[in-house]
C-alpha cells in the first residue's frame, strides 16, 4: 500500500491555515539561497507556494553562487543581527567550494527554524519539547504516526548516516520508545538487519539498495532520498519490485516534499506564537 502523504500535508497546512488568519498580522520566513540548480529551486518553490497557501510572508534572499565562503559568513553575520529578520532557513545543498557545517554552525541558533544547528539538534536529542524539531525527521514521525502506529516494542531500522536525517531522526524514535537498529549503506550482512525490522527509513543516495528479499511481511518503508542516473530518478528502495499487498511505504514517484515544507510551516508557526507571548 502507498502511503498517502498529500492527505497528510493538506491536513497540516489547513489546521495552520485556520489558525493564522486568526492574527492580525502575518509571520514571515526568510529563505537564503546561494546555489540555484534544479533541486533547490524545485524546493524554494514549494516553500512559498505553501507559505502564501497559510497566509505566511515567504522572502527570499538569493546570492551568488560563485560567492566565497567568507562572504557569505559575513553575510550569515548579518542576518543574524537584523532585527527584522526573526528566523530563516538556508537552502541545501551549497556550492561545492563552500563548508557547509561551517555555514550550519555560524547560524543564530535562535533564528534556526529549520533546526539544523548543533545547539539545537542537542536539544533534540535531550527531548527538549520546548522548540523545534528538524523538518525530515519530523515528517517520518508524523507519516508513521498517521498510521496509528504505536512505535513501543516496534523494531525500526534507520539506514544511512547524515546529520540532517540519519541522527536526530533515531533520537527521536528513541523518545517514542522504538527499538531502533542504525545500519549504513557498507553495513555487512545488512539484510540480517533489514529483516527484523517493523519499520524501514533510509536514505542512502544508494539506489535500490533496500529490496524485497530484505524485507519481513507487513514491514513500513520510509524511503526518504534518491540518486539521478541518466536523468533519471533512482530511489534507495527498489519501489518497483517491492510487493505492495505484503508492505505500506511512501509513494515513489511524487515522494514526501510536500510534508518536509509542512514542518517548515508549522516550525514557522510555533515561533512566531512564541515570539508574540
Amino acid at each position: 500500500m502507498l502511503i498517502d502523504w498529500t492527505k497528510i500535508a493538506l491536513d497540516i497546512y489547513d489546521k495552520i491555515k485556520a489558525e493564522l488568519i486568526n492574527f492580525d498580522k502575518k509571520p514571515t520566513l526568510w529563505a537564503i539561497l546561494v546555489w540555484n540548480n534544479p533541486e533547490s529551486l524545485r524546493y524554494i518553490k514549494q516553500k512559498k507556494k505553501w507559505a502564501d497557501y497559510v497566509w505566511i510572508n515567504f522572502k527570499l534572499l538569493e546570492l551568488k553562487e560563485d560567492i566565497s565562503e567568507k562572504k557569505l559568513l559575513e553575510y550569515i553575520n548579518k542576518v543574524n543581527k537584523d532585527n527584522n529578520i526573526s528566523w530563516y532557513i538556508i537552502q541545501l545543498p551549497l556550492p561545492k567550494h563552500i563548508n557547509k557545517n561551517n555555514i550550519i554552525n555560524s547560524i543564530n541558533s535562535d533564528k534556526d527554524i529549520d533546526w539544523f544547528h548543533p545547539i539545537n539538534q542537542w536539544k533534540m536529542l535531550i527531548w527538549d519539547k520546548t522548540w523545534f524539531q528538524s523538518c525530515t525527521p519530523m515528517w517520518i514521525i508524523n507519516i508513521l504516526k498517521s498510521l496509528d502506529l504505536v512505535f513501543l516494542g516496534k523494531v525500526v531500522c534507520v539506514i544511512g548516516r547524515s546529520n540532517i536525517v540519519w541522527k536526530p531522526v533515531i533520537a527521536l524514535l528513541i523518545n517514542e520508545w522504538a527499538t531502533v537498529i542504525c545500519c549504513n549503506s557498507s553495513t555487512q550482512n545488512i539484510k540480517e538487519f533489514t529483516k527484523k525490522a517493523d519499520i524501514i527509513i533510509i536514505a542512502t543516495w544508494k539506489p535500490k539498495l533496500l529490496k524485497e528479499d530484505m524485507l519481513k511481511k507487513w514491514s513500513i518503508i520510509i524511503d526518504v532520498w534518491f540518486s539521478v542516473i541518466d536523468g533519471k530518478i533512482i530511489w534507495d528502495a527498489d519501489t518497483e519490485n517491492i510487493d505492495k499487498a505484503w508492505h505500506k511505504i511512501t509513494p515513489v514517484p511524487g515522494w514526501v516534499w510536500p510534508l518536509t515544507v509542512a514542518m517548515l510551516i508549522k516550525n514557522t508557526l510555533k515561533a512566531y506564537k512564541k515570539e508574540k507571548l
